[in-house]
């Protein structure tokens, strides 16, 4: 059984543990008031421009070709990884990994190259038997990104589709911030950009939203040219910014649950050592008793 000052060093070891993890639920409230914010204002921009340029695609010339447009084959792809650079977060990393590992997984027969962005996914498959091609660290872990960063990123993504006639497809795995409580695993495909088929207007619901008709001044390449790098670096962006506002979410929720499970365990230790030392004082008691019967006899 543990004595008293076994007792004591532990308490005021979990006390000081709890004091860290609600300074850091605290740092991550902030930061994820501020990430959710940068969110929510980023998401109907990426949004309309998807929606315009899927449009744009729907109405171009199936002779028309474009670098970032033009289909491939379906053999090599590159899988943008985007996790934390640090812990202590939760399922955060590991729902995101496994997301990996299964999209890897699934497409067994295909060759995947991975780009990592953050420190554990990059940590993690480099132990395993994946072509890590390229690495951002540090990138989400000030809790905040610029877009001039998204944009190198997006810039780096775009280059390696270029100049890889062999690189058929460019997918991204993020997390989307939905709540404090919960954040959803996406696997999107970015590369090449997605042409839309039209819907036959016969089969299309009553009930279905209006489709709004765009007219367009430029010629289908002079727009092209322009904003299809613009839609990559949206894209990439705002799976930034979702997955810094997941990050912090998450965190928050485990330095609760840690602050709560440390409050548990110093109530279940100092219940324990009062025990003890009420023990320790009842014997105490009966020795002395015993001593003064024993004196008197």
């Amino acid at each position: 059984m543990a004595n008293l000052l076994d007792l004591r060093r532990r308490i005021k070891s979990v006390k000081n543990t709890q004091q860290i993890t609600k300074a850091m639920k605290m740092l991550s409230a902030v930061n994820l008031r501020r990430a959710q914010e940068r969110v929510t204002n980023a998401r109907p921009f990426a949004a309309k421009m998807t929606e315009v340029l899927t449009d744009l695609a729907e109405h171009t010339d199936e002779n028309y070709h474009h670098p970032l447009l033009d289909a491939r084959g379906d053999s090599r792809y590159l899988l943008v990884l985007i996790t934390a650079d640090k812990g202590l977060a939760g399922a955060f990393n590991a729902n995101l990994i496994k997301a990996a590992q299964a999209f890897l997984k699934e497409h067994a027969d295909k060759s995947v190259e991975l780009l990592a962005v953050g420190r554990k996914g990059r940590d993690f498959f480099r132990r395993r038997a994946v072509e890590i091609v390229g690495e951002y660290i540090g990138l989400t872990g000030k809790g905040r990104v610029s877009y001039a960063e998204a944009v190198e990123l997006a810039d780096d993504i775009m280059r390696r589709f270029r100049e890889d006639d062999a690189l058929d497809k460019v997918f991204i795995i993020f997390n989307e911030f939905k709540t404090v409580l919960q954040q959803r695993v996406v696997v999107e495909q970015i590369l090449p950009v997605a042409r839309g088929e039209e819907e036959d207007s016969e089969q299309q619901s009553p009930q279905a939203e209006t489709h709004v008709e765009y007219l367009y001044e430029q010629e289908p390449a002079e727009i092209f040219g322009r904003l299809l790098p613009r839609l990559i670096e949206t894209q990439v962006f705002r799976a930034l910014l979702e997955s810094i506002a997941s990050e912090q979410g998450a965190r928050m929720t485990a330095m609760d649950a840690a602050s709560k499970n440390a409050g548990d365990l110093i109530g279940a230790l100092t219940l324990n050592m009062n025990r003890i030392r009420q023990a320790a004082i009842t014997k105490e008691i009966i020795e002395v008793v015993s001593g003064a019967a024993a004196a008197q006899s």
